[in-house]
């Protein structure tokens, strides 16, 4: 009995040490095999061609090098949703504005114009003799005259022989009458007054030389004779202006035309007197379209009795417009939008306390000013980029969501590739060409002018390669200097005129930071950022050269970075000499 009783204590000491270790081994293999099924959802990419996602480590197809796990999205981030850092917000300057609605603010439309004669009020003063100016008694331009000033005085040999005949008709004027009376109105015709001529027939003396007076009072805008000049009858002596009354000729865009219409009241301003409000009403709107600028002129007439305008000045309009509409405008600033094709975007702020944005395609209706009516796709309350937003779209094509140049999203095209991808379930091979930036078309002027931009932007990023500070800094200077003598009037395409006005700014910021720094790594961070919106220029506008569009993966903290090069060689100015040859040609811009 003892023995059995010995045998069965044995049997459950053995069970209850088998529980003890393989129980918690089990529990541990359970927990293990769960961690698997967790992790069959990581993918895996490569360093060197981000576009590579599979969903097992392996070699990548492209280059042979391990696969390293891609990074998860950010907890409870949409499909089409990406985050910034804080440093790239702050480094572009990534700002917001949230959408509202108005009614007469949104109605209200704000032109800029330029203050000019009042035509119907000028006056051309000519000589009605020929002769030789003998004295000219106006010296200069913008002097004041008065209706009966003496203007100059002229020797007309055909005027001292005509008051010889009216001389010698005098004494036959009771026997020849009419031969009397035909030398007086010739001499008429010639704009002698009647006390002048009756002087001549009284003194029987004949004048040499004969004064010119004033017909209308004003301001001389433009001499046309110098003293000692030789001039022909009817010649032009002078162009007198009357300055009470003025002319604001404002450009008015095609689509804005049925907002105006004649006797609407504008308010006018000038930056010579900046607090003051000068009324005036729509007196003419062009009927004809200029066809470069696509744009008519809309002229406003004001009272200038106190000498406020000067021909020249460049004035502000606010106009309230007369289509009727009972309904809240939604607007939003211009520089918000992107277009790329019949596509407008914007880029929504989705979470309002951390840096997440998402693509929005939008409908828009006029602009307004350096506003845009809002049709379809926002609502009031909506935040939305209003300044850094070609870096915010950079960024999006980046992390491979939903962006301007790639409206479905995804990592096959990544970036600013463009024309180039990579298909995924194949190794080394290139899709079909397809071009995801309308070229804009422009003037070869404005493609030439843009052309000694990205020259310098060249020499600039030779200079990081070879780390030197100082001359990149000089580069950014020297391009910013080219970068004002890029003509926006050649822009005759008011899409084309939007587009240029947002890059130039963020290009002129970027080249700036670099310019006023000597700090190498500060300065390849902006280069990042002014890299991104000139390859936006060059693609959209073209610079009449062959561009090669080069991307590191490993730049920016393992990011990726884009540049622009002439050759196709990559030559690394991220890293310089020691990660030289590190990238790849992305894209060939024709």
């Amino acid at each position: 009995m003892k023995k059995y009783i010995v045998y069965t204590g044995i049997l459950l000491a053995g069970l209850l040490l088998g529980w003890i270790l393989f129980g918690s081994s089990s529990k541990q293999e359970a927990e293990h095999n769960h961690s698997e099924v967790e992790e069959s959802n990581q993918m895996w990419t490569c360093s060197m061609h981000p576009q590579i996602m599979q969903p097992e480590s392996g070699d990548c197809p492209i280059c042979g090098m391990d696969l390293i796990p891609a990074e998860n999205s950010a907890d409870g981030l949409l499909a089409d949703q990406f985050k910034l850092t804080e440093n790239a917000m702050a480094l572009a300057n990534i700002q917001t504005t949230v959408v509202g609605k108005g009614n007469a603010e949104g109605n209200t439309i704000k032109l800029s114009g330029k203050i000019a004669e009042n035509e119907e009020a000028n006056a051309v003063q000519v000589s009605y003799f020929s002769g030789r100016i003998e004295r000219l008694n106006v010296s200069f331009t913008g002097e004041e005259v008065r209706k009966g000033q003496l203007l100059a005085t002229i020797y007309s040999p055909e005027l001292y022989a005509a008051q010889q005949e009216l001389i010698t008709a005098a004494s036959l004027k009771e026997s020849q009458p009419a031969l009397y009376k035909a030398v007086r109105n010739k001499l008429k015709l010639w704009k002698l007054s009647e006390n002048q001529i009756n002087q001549i027939e009284e003194t029987g003396k004949v004048k040499e030389n004969f004064p010119v007076y004033a017909t209308v009072s004003g301001t001389v805008t433009e001499k046309l004779v110098e003293q000692g000049d030789y001039i022909k009858q009817g010649q032009p002596l002078l162009k007198i202006a009357n300055l009470n009354t003025v002319w604001g000729n404002f450009d008015v865009y095609e689509n804005q035309i049925d907002r105006f219409k004649k006797g609407q009241e504008v308010m006018v301003t000038t930056n010579a007197y900046p607090n003051k409000e000068f009324k005036g009403k729509v007196d003419f709107i062009d009927p004809v379209l200029n066809t470069r600028t696509r744009t008519v002129t809309l002229r406003v007439v004001l009272n200038n009795k106190e000498d406020v305008f000067k021909p020249g000045m460049f004035i502000t309009a606010n106009i309230e417009s007369s289509k009727a509409n009972n309904d809240e405008v939604l607007t939003i600033p211009a520089s918000a939008v992107l277009w790329t094709g019949e596509r407008s975007v914007v880029y929504l702020k989705a979470n309002a306390d951390q840096p997440v944005f998402e693509m929005r395609e939008i409908k828009l209706g006029n602009q307004i000013g350096n506003e845009y009516e809002v049709l379809e796709g926002l609502f009031a309350g909506n935040e939305i980029v209003t300044n850094g937003t070609f870096t915010v779209d950079a960024a999006a094509q980046l992390q491979g969501k939903k962006s301007m140049m790639n409206k479905d999203g995804g990592k096959v095209m990544t970036g600013h590739e463009g024309h180039l991808g990579m298909d995924n379930n194949s190794s080394n091979k290139e899709t079909d060409h397809t071009n995801m930036n309308e070229r804009l078309e422009v003037s070869e002027k404005f493609q030439q002018q843009l052309n000694s931009v990205y020259n310098e932007y060249i020499n600039l990023k030779d200079a990081l390669v070879k780390e030197d500070s100082k001359s990149t800094s000089t580069s950014a200077s020297t391009l910013l200097n080219n970068l004002t003598k890029v003509d926006m009037k050649l822009l005759s395409d008011n899409k084309a005129h939007n587009h240029w006005m947002s890059l130039e700014k963020e290009i002129k910021s970027s080249a700036t930071s670099i310019s006023e720094t000597s700090d190498i790594k500060v300065q390849r961070d902006h280069f990042k950022h002014l890299s991104s919106h000139l390859i936006n220029a060059v693609q959209l506008f073209g610079v009449n050269e062959k561009v090669y569009l080069e991307f590191c993966p490993m730049a920016d903290n393992n990011k990726g970075a884009f540049w622009l090069s002439k050759e196709e060689k990559v030559i690394n100015p991220y890293f310089g000499d020691a990660m030289l040859s590190c990238g790849e040609v992305k894209q060939i811009i024709e």
